[in-house]
C-alpha cells in the first residue's frame, strides 16, 4: 500500500501531485487562473494575506494558483524546501543573487560561463559592488584557497555551456559547508529525472525551465530551487531573518522582498504549458539523449570532423565524473570542432533538418555557432579565456530520427 508519495518513482510522482486546494469541478489539469487580484470575504483576512499570516493569493505578480501547482510539483519531484517560478533562466540567477550578494560580497565561480551568466556577474553584480573570483571548479583546493569571510557563494554550472567541462559537485560541495557558504548550481544542462541535486550537496539549484520542462520551447521559465541546506547566519544579507527563520531565510528574502520587488514572476498561461511539460520530460530526455549519444559515437570518425567534444565518451577526461554524478548520459548537447569559422558558417548554411536557432533541447535539434552568436558581442581575449573556439559547432539534438539527423550532419559537412 502507497502511505506517502514521496515513496513514489519521479514519472508517478510528477503525475500525481495533489492540488493545494480541490478544483471545484474535479479537473485533472490545473486550470490557468488568468487574474491579476483576488477577492476577500473581509478586511481582516485580506490584512491577513498581505501581511503575510496567511497564504490566501493576493495579486498573481507575487503568487497565483496555476504558478504554485507548478511549484509544487517541481517542490515534489526534488525533495526541496521551496521553489520559485520566475519568466526566464537569467531571472532565476539575479533573483538568487540578489538575495545573496550586498556590496563587499564575492562570488567564487568559473570563467567557462553561458554567456549572459558572466556578463551579469562582472557587469551588472560589479556595479554593485560584488565581486567576482573566477577559477578552475575541477580544482577543489583552489576553490576552497578563494573563498572567504565575504564569499555569499559558489556558482557552477554542472556541466558548462557549451565547453563541457564537469567539476566534482560533491568534492565542492564539501569545501563550501567547510567554508559556511552556500553552493549555487545552475543544473539547466541535465534535468531532474537525471540528476538529483539535493544528494550532491547543492544547496540551491538554478533551472532555466524554458529548456527541457517546457516541453519543446513552448515558453520561457526559470526555478530557483531552495534546499534550506546552508545556514544563513554566515551570510550578511541574510543574517538578521535567519535568526527568525532559520534556514528558510533565503526562501523568506526571496518571496517578501526580492522576486516581488523586482517583478519576475512567472505568468499562469506559462505555468500551465511548463506543468504539462514536467510530465513528459523524462520520457522525451531519454529520446534526445539517446540520439544525441549515437550521433556523438558516429560522428567520432568523419574525417571532416576535428574533434566531438560530449562528457560520456571513453576518451573525454570528464567521463569518470560525469558519469558518476548523471549516469550513462550527460545531456542532450554535445560540439563538434572544424577546420575554420568560415567551416562551420558553410556548415551551417547547408543544413537542411537541423535548425539553425539558439535555445537547448527543443524537440526539434538546433544548430549555432556560439563564437559569433551567444559571445559575438565578446572581445577575443574574453572569448579565448572562456574556451570558446571559432571553430566550434555546437548541437542542441532533438527527437526526430537519428539517421535523419546524421544524413543530414554528413550532406552538410560535404
Amino acid at each position: 500500500m502507497i502511505n506517502d508519495l514521496n515513496e513514489l518513482s519521479f514519472d508517478t510522482q510528477v503525475l500525481h501531485t495533489p492540488y493545494a486546494k480541490p478544483d471545484a469541478y474535479n479537473a485533472l489539469s490545473m486550470p490557468i487562473y488568468n487574474t491579476a487580484a483576488y477577492e476577500f470575504e473581509t478586511a481582516e483576512a485580506m490584512e491577513a494575506a498581505f501581511t503575510g499570516r496567511s497564504t490566501h493569493h493576493t495579486y498573481s505578480r507575487i503568487t497565483n494558483p496555476t504558478v504554485q501547482y507548478f511549484e509544487d510539483r517541481v517542490c515534489q519531484i526534488t525533495g526541496a524546501l521551496s521553489v520559485t517560478a520566475l519568466n526566464s533562466g537569467m531571472a532565476a540567477i539575479s533573483n538568487a543573487f540578489f538575495c545573496l550578494a550586498q556590496q563587499g560580497s564575492n562570488i567564487v565561480t568559473s570563467k567557462y560561463l553561458f554567456g549572459n551568466t558572466y556578463s551579469f556577474f562582472v557587469s551588472t553584480m560589479a556595479s554593485y559592488g560584488v565581486e567576482v573570483r573566477f577559477c578552475d571548479l575541477t580544482q577543489p583546493t583552489l576553490v576552497e584557497q578563494l573563498i572567504d569571510e565575504n564569499t555569499c557563494a559558489v556558482f557552477l554550472e554542472i556541466i558548462t555551456n557549451p565547453q563541457l567541462i564537469v567539476a566534482d559537485i560533491a568534492a565542492l560541495s564539501a569545501i563550501c559547508k567547510l567554508k559556511n557558504v552556500p553552493l549555487v548550481a545552475d543544473t539547466t544542462v541535465v534535468p531532474f529525472c537525471a540528476f538529483r541535486a539535493k544528494n550532491f550537496g547543492v544547496d540551491i539549484e538554478l533551472v532555466s525551465s524554458t529548456k527541457y520542462i517546457s516541453g519543446g520551447a513552448t515558453s520561457l521559465g526559470g526555478l530557483i530551487v531552495d534546499y534550506g541546506t546552508f545556514n544563513p547566519l554566515q551570510l550578511p544579507k541574510l543574517k538578521v531573518l535567519a535568526q527568525s527563520f532559520g534556514n528558510k531565510a533565503f526562501m523568506v528574502k526571496l518571496r517578501s522582498e526580492i522576486h516581488r520587488n523586482l517583478g519576475a514572476y512567472m505568468t499562469p498561461q506559462v505555468a500551465y504549458m511548463q506543468t504539462l511539460g514536467l510530465e513528459t520530460m523524462s520520457v522525451r530526455y531519454q529520446k534526445a539523449t539517446q540520439n544525441c549519444l549515437t550521433l556523438v559515437h558516429q560522428l567520432a570518425d568523419v574525417k571532416q570532423i576535428q574533434t566531438v567534444n560530449y562528457p560520456i565518451l571513453a576518451q573525454n577526461k570528464f567521463f569518470d565524473v560525469s558519469a558518476n554524478q548523471f549516469g550513462l548520459t550527460a545531456g542532450a548537447m554535445f560540439t563538434f570542432n572544424l577546420d575554420s569559422r568560415q567551416t562551420c558558417f558553410s556548415f551551417l548554411n547547408k543544413l537542411k533538418l537541423i535548425k539553425r536557432a539558439t535555445n537547448l533541447f527543443d524537440n526539434k535539434t538546433l544548430a549555432i555557432h556560439p563564437a559569433s552568436t551567444i559571445y559575438g558581442n565578446f572581445s577575443d581575449e574574453v572569448r579565448n579565456a572562456m574556451l570558446i573556439s571559432q571553430q566550434s559547432i555546437r548541437i542542441s539534438v532533438g527527437l526526430e530520427a537519428v539517421d535523419d539527423l546524421y544524413h543530414d550532419i554528413i550532406q552538410a559537412l560535404n
